[in-house]
């Protein structure tokens, strides 16, 4: 996805969905739960077959019923609706996806409610039950032991019993009274509940209560070889109250009606599931929830995950070919549509994103292996349906949000991704134009307006269609791809034009911000591909070892060859999500040094910032664009100021196995953090003038005083945060004078921000800002504020820092407060300047009642 949020198939399902499981099968045996009133798959219940209450097959389903076959057969008359429910499929494992086919009006606000999306996922099982029912099931298993000849296989099943979500009498055996039995579902298809629609915590936090029966009806069930497709329009009840979930805000009055035309997917699960790999944190993948594990560790448990991947196996007349390294094509190659309603000129550059792929597959051994098509239309398949959960799309949404996300449906019991639907909101070429103008308006004259040629957005929207559907592959993003380029290869023309400016563009390493303009560049050396860690994590992930049995066998042989691989520098995963201390992981940054490659972005952001009424000048248009970009060259230079202040107090994370030298975790050398601190005193704490444009002032608005305000406070407060100096109070505790010290760290950094004090010399209303900025920061560390009214907002990126009492943070702050105290009374009597002398004056007081409070 385009930002470090997952969008409503990452965020709605992971907070929302808690039906979804991951069962605890392991090949070859899938074992059940315990449940005594299973039917044995494929055959009728067991003993004499009761009749009271059921009718003849006849007298249930008429002459006139329309009937479907397929996974189930559906008969519908008189608007009732039946499943033939065949004893084979008795204890199957199916996958429910709920999807919203149609949204309500109003019900679509920021990164929810749209059509198309994914809103609740259950797995489920229909088994015979006592007294002519059949039971749906609700299945979710969180641990697992496979010996079925040991104790603890049933010791597991016996405390997963199962719950029943729904009851169904048995209506009527099969027409052929021998393969199953028939139920009535019209009325639990009619309703509302936690199985086929939204859970109960979503309709909560949507402001979504009791459905309205009369103004909610079936509108379709339609049964295909491997699904059930169900289409259903729901009237609810939305009130005010709602809206704790983030993009589905409840309606701006209470109790109006919200109608939403809802599709739930059943999708038959394969008897055997696919053969796991299990999760390594050396490579980037999506996992499946964690399971406990009874049998891997023979004096413990373990917990373990497996990856989102697809299931690609060659046809069996090319497993030889296959094995001996030759390309072979698979059984089922991973098929892409592209939604109908997408404007038609950007559907080749979405299809051509996800044909980029092929090489990445080609290293995996399959050719052929990921393609992408225009949806059918009604006339070349009039069953075509976006929403059946058996297809895989890019869904284009008429939507005002500036992202991308793709998210995927899995087999909770082996991981393997059964259908995705890629999210592409419409407003994202918004976020495309504004990333490329600012990023390489220095070098390339193409972004140099504000409406992009078709052609290069079209280009724009086939990486961010790549990086997409890596996701959708099951790649997570990979923040530290990009740390292993040096940062002068990104100005070599020949080398960054034939390599990339990262080797992934799962990195948020959107264009080379470091080529100036006298490299040369062109856009293939300024635009993200698919790299060399991108080839090898679809490696990793999806080639076949069909002569290795054992799961042990298996997971030896993989750690070897991630252990050879992992000398190639440029096949790191830095995971720059759930470890966000480690410098070389972060978003939005290119090089293997975040203060070289930020400088020679900083020069381009001051070569395009003096331009940008021209580049923005639009016939009959105000002034918006002009104040949109230099917002956006604002927001790029704070992604630098972030990105040299994470090394500070920097933790760096390189996964290792036992059978790898060297450590897993070190410090950002005392070099490297005083060089970052430097930077910042050069560019950030000195007042960065560059951005004090008046004749963009004038047109705009916009005030430089805050705009540098707030910069200035994003990096204090990350460097005076208390996750920052607890790291750097770590690193001297374990390597003393090595390391760069707290005391050190607060020293440069109140020299640099007071150097007038040494000097005598006035202070303008810039440093004078960030100077009482500094000092309240500090205070801060001294003596907590009080809780602020909620009317009382801090300035962007400004945060209250919590250390312990017990901590020598304190003592340090209390520290630089004295000394900063004394130089202020020492320049004091030097100073004429009467600005100059209030703000000390101001200062002095601030300082003492912070050090003697009353």
């Amino acid at each position: 996805m385009l930002k470090t949020y997952h969008k409503l198939g990452a965020l709605l399902l992971g907070t929302l969905s808690m039906g979804l499981v991951h069962a605890q099968q392991r090949p070859p045996q899938v074992p059940s739960g315990p449940d005594t009133s299973r039917t044995r798959t494929g055959t009728a219940p067991t003993g004499a077959r009761p009749t009271a209450g059921i009718k003849p097959f006849k007298e249930v389903i008429n002459e006139k019923a329309k009937v479907q076959k397929g996974m189930f057969t559906v008969y519908e008359h008189d608007g009732k609706y039946f499943f033939e429910i065949p004893y084979n499929m008795m204890g199957r494992d199916i996958l429910v996806v709920t999807r919203i086919s149609k949204s309500a009006a109003g019900f679509r606000t920021g990164g929810g409610g749209y059509a198309g999306d994914d809103v609740n996922q259950n797995v489920i099982r229909f088994d015979k039950g006592p007294n002519n029912k059949v039971f749906l099931k609700s299945i979710s298993i969180l641990e697992r032991s496979v010996d079925s000849t040991g104790g603890m296989y049933w010791n597991v099943q016996n405390s997963n019993l199962q719950p029943i979500a729904a009851s169904f009498d048995v209506k009527s055996y099969a027409k052929d009274s021998a393969t199953g039995v028939v139920v009535e579902v019209t009325d639990y298809v009619a309703g509302d509940n936690d199985i086929l629609f939204f859970n109960s915590r979503f309709k909560r936090s949507a402001g979504l209560s009791g459905i309205q029966n009369d103004r909610s009806y079936i509108e379709g069930i339609k049964s295909y070889s491997g699904n059930i497709e169900i289409r259903t329009v729901k009237t609810y009840t939305r009130s005010a109250t709602g809206g704790g979930i983030p993009g589905l805000p409840a309606a701006a009055g209470g109790g109006e009606p919200t109608t939403l035309e809802l599709n739930s997917s059943l999708v038959l699960l394969p008897a055997q599931p696919m053969k796991p790999r299990y999760f390594d944190d050396r490579v980037g993948y999506f996992t499946s929830q964690a399971i406990t594990d009874f049998d891997m560790n023979p004096q413990g448990v373990e917990t373990i995950r497996y990856i989102k991947r697809f299931k690609l196996e060659p046809k069996p007349e090319d497993m030889e070919k296959y094995k001996r390294g030759e390309l072979v094509e698979p059984i089922k190659p991973i098929v892409y549509y592209i939604d109908p309603t997408t404007p038609k000129k950007w559907v080749p550059y979405l299809i051509q994103g996800v044909n980029d792929w092929s090489v990445a597959f080609e290293a995996a051994g399959f050719k052929n292996a990921v393609i992408a098509k225009e949806a059918p239309t009604k006339a070349q398949d009039s069953t075509w349906s976006l929403e059946d959960a058996s297809h895989n799309a890019i869904v284009y949404k008429p939507s005002n949000i500036a992202n991308a996300s793709g998210p995927s449906i899995i087999d909770p019991r082996s991981g393997e991704i059964m259908e995705t639907h890629i999210n592409w909101y419409h407003n994202v070429m918004n976020l495309l134009r504004n990333w490329y103008m600012v990023q390489t308006a220095a070098v390339d004259p193409a972004s140099r307006k504000m409406v992009l040629d078709d052609e290069l957005m079209g280009q724009l929207i086939r990486f961010v269609s790549s990086h997409e559907v890596g996701h959708t592959l099951g790649l997570r993003h990979n923040f530290g791809s990009s740390s292993t380029v040096p940062v002068e290869k990104l100005r070599d023309k020949a080398w960054v034009e034939a390599n990339g400016h990262t080797p992934s563009i799962m990195d948020y390493a959107r264009f080379n911000y470091v080529a100036q303009p006298e490299d040369k560049i062109e856009q293939k050396g300024l635009f993200p591909r698919i790299g060399d860690y991108d080839k090898w994590a679809i490696e990793w992930g999806y080639r076949l070892f069909p002569d290795i049995i054992s799961e042990t066998a298996e997971i030896e042989k993989i750690n070897k060859w991630t252990i050879e691989k992992m000398k190639n520098p440029r096949l790191w995963w830095g995971d720059g999500e759930s470890n966000r201390d480690d410098p070389r992981s972060q978003t939005e940054d290119l090089g293997d040094n975040s203060m070289k490659a930020s400088t020679y972005g900083l020069k381009n952001l001051q070569r395009i910032l003096p331009m940008l009424p021209v580049y923005t000048k639009m016939p009959n248009e105000d002034y918006e664009g002009l104040r949109e970009m230099y917002s956006q060259i604002a927001g790029q230079f704070g992604r630098y100021i972030g990105h040299v202040s994470g090394n500070i107090g920097g933790i760096e994370r390189t996964p290792k196995r036992q059978e790898q030298a060297g450590p897993v975790f070190e410090f950002t050398s005392e070099t490297t953090q005083k060089e970052a601190m430097t930077w910042l005193q050069s560019n950030v704490f000195t007042t960065p003038t560059w951005l004090i444009q008046k004749n963009v002032n004038g047109l705009t608005g916009v005030d430089p005083m805050s705009t540098i305000g707030s910069l200035q406070s994003r990096a204090l407060s990350t460097v005076t945060s208390a996750n920052t100096i607890n790291k750097l109070l770590k690193a001297e505790n374990e390597m003393g004078n090595a390391a760069y010290t707290l005391t050190e760290m607060m020293t440069d950094l109140r020299k640099g921000i007071f150097s007038e004090l040494d000097r005598k010399a006035p202070v303008d209303m810039y440093r004078r800002q960030l100077q009482k900025t500094f000092t309240e920061r500090i205070i801060s560390l001294v003596k907590p504020a009080e809780p602020m009214p909620i009317s009382i907002q801090l300035p962007p990126g400004f945060s209250l820092p919590s250390v312990s009492n017990t901590s020598d943070a304190l003592s340090v702050a209390k520290g630089q407060l004295r000394v900063l105290q004394s130089s202020i009374t020492a320049a004091l009597p030097s100073i004429t300047d009467v600005a100059t002398k209030n703000h000390l004056l101001d200062l002095q007081d601030r300082i003492k009642n912070a050090l003697n409070p009353k």
